[in-house]
């Protein structure tokens, strides 16, 4: 009898233990709808509204009225990749998001190489790029209200500092780092509003929505509309990110559709309205003599005509404070993917370690900022196409899962389900293909580059695995 208490003690001691592991190594759910919508939003308007615009020109050969309608193709474009992505978020509400979906859908191998792609260059790439973009627009700002420049060494040196400031603050728990996005998000979308409302208002031209092209042969056309999709995809990149902390997000099969659905239409709007301010200040001649001179931040220019210096202070500070949500942002989602990735055992074993008190995977924060920090220190070339063709490759196999989750998970439940089904998600992998066709034709060099680092990444994930099997035998 004393023995049947003691092992029934021993086994409950132990399933306590276990409980406590368990529960001690978990996310914790405390995004809600507004969390989402802050994250999604202060990711996605982050410096591509203030510049990508004379890239959209440049690649519509400056015409107005097409550039405007490339902005919002591209919101569209995105919000059906969104609607696709929402059910999928509901489904299964874990850390780590695309990767999740494509280890469910084709197996660890290309998930890895996603996961692999993004750690060592586009999401640790997008961090870098932001918090470059950091520090050239306070020099530019200091150089304006100073006088004073900073060299490209001081430069380099914030740009790093900023990225350790908020992996330090993002170490101290989820719910920080949403509040400070929350923060972030309402302070610089009231300027971005002023300036807007303003252009329009206060704004002389008459903006031509002309969409006509000189003599062109349609399959020309439609390249040059995919290739300046693309462009703005570098300023919609971010909406993808919510389901990467899908993990700690309250009421998902809730949350995620609305903050998906809300975010992107809001920012195809705010984007589309931008656009049209600038040309109801500047000219399309202006504009181009603006970018022919070198400057690509054609809403400083528009707002200097309409309020002078003060106009141009208030961009400026709003592309700071624009900036800095982004990063933060970032620095918040993408060390879920990593963390994700190591509980499957093909990243760092630290990685999937969370701090007993604040629930956060401290090491995989520390390894995304170490990568940032390494590829902000060796420079970034074609990074705007590089991060397009990554997302559409990979987006696209996901697309495609969603059909295989229907046929293989017919009975899962499913709180949230994509419109149009098959018709709109057929017709979404129809127009990533053709825009990855256009990556290719129009910048093949970064294509390959893209391509190369993929096939890198299958000897290092099967180098993982031969190493695993080596340890457990």
């Amino acid at each position: 009898m004393i023995s049947l208490w003691y092992n029934t003690a021993i086994f409950k001691d132990r399933r306590e233990i276990v409980f406590m592991e368990e529960k001690q190594n978990k996310l914790e759910r405390s995004i809600g709808l507004f969390g989402g919508v802050s994250i999604l939003t202060g990711i996605m308007v982050g410096s591509g509204i203030f510049f990508i615009g004379s890239y959209v020109l440049m690649r519509t050969e400056f015409s107005g009225g097409l550039s405007l309608l490339v902005w919002l193709i591209g919101g569209v474009i995105t919000l059906l990749y969104g609607l696709i992505y929402a059910e999928l978020g509901a489904m299964m509400p874990k850390a780590g998001g695309y990767y999740v979906y494509l280890r469910e859908a084709y197996g660890k191998p290309v998930a890895f190489l996603s996961g692999f792609m993004n750690f060592v260059l586009a999401s640790s790439g997008s961090v870098a790029a932001l918090a470059i973009a950091f520090s050239l627009i306070l020099s530019n700002v200091l150089a304006m209200l100073f006088g004073i420049g900073l060299s490209a060494l001081v430069m380099s040196l914030i740009s790093v500092a900023m990225i350790i400031a908020l992996s330090i603050l993002n170490y101290f728990g989820i719910r920080i780092g949403t509040l400070v996005q929350k923060i972030f998000l309402v302070i610089k979308l009231i300027p971005i509003s002023l300036i807007v409302i303003l252009g329009i208002i206060l704004g002389t031209n008459t903006v031509s929505l002309s969409i006509q092209v000189n003599q062109m042969p349609i399959f020309d056309v439609l390249t040059m509309i995919g290739y300046a999709v693309i462009a703005t995809f570098w300023a919609y990149e971010g909406w993808t990110n919510l389901n990467n902390v899908a993990g700690e997000v309250e009421k998902p099969g809730r949350n995620i559709p609305l903050s998906l659905i809300v975010s992107i239409g809001s920012v195809t709007l705010i984007y589309v309205l931008y656009q049209f301010s600038t040309f109801r200040v500047l000219s399309i001649n202006q504009l181009q003599a603006i970018i022919a001179g070198g400057n690509i931040y054609t809403g400083i220019d528009a707002a200097y005509v309409m309020l002078g210096s003060i106009g141009m202070y208030i961009v400026m500070f709003t592309m700071l404070l624009s900036v800095l949500g982004a990063l933060n942002g970032s620095i918040i989602v993408f060390p879920r993917v990593y963390y994700a990735m190591s509980k499957d055992g093909l990243l760092f074993q630290k990685f999937k370690v969370l701090h007993p008190k604040y629930k956060t995977p401290i090491y995989a924060i520390l390894g995304s900022a170490i990568m940032s920090i390494i590829l902000l220190v060796f420079g970034l070339d074609d990074l705007i196409t590089f991060i397009a063709f990554t997302g559409l490759l990979f987006n696209g196999l996901i697309f495609i899962g969603l059909f295989i989750f229907r046929k293989k998970y017919p009975n899962k439940r499913r709180p949230y389900k994509v419109w149009g089904y098959p018709y709109l998600p057929a017709f979404t992998i129809l127009i990533t293909l053709l825009l990855l066709l256009a990556v290719y034709v129009e910048d093949i060099r970064t294509s390959l580059i893209g391509t190369g680092v993929l096939l890198i990444g299958l000897p290092v994930y099967y180098g993982i695995e031969y190493f695993k099997k080596k340890r457990s035998e």
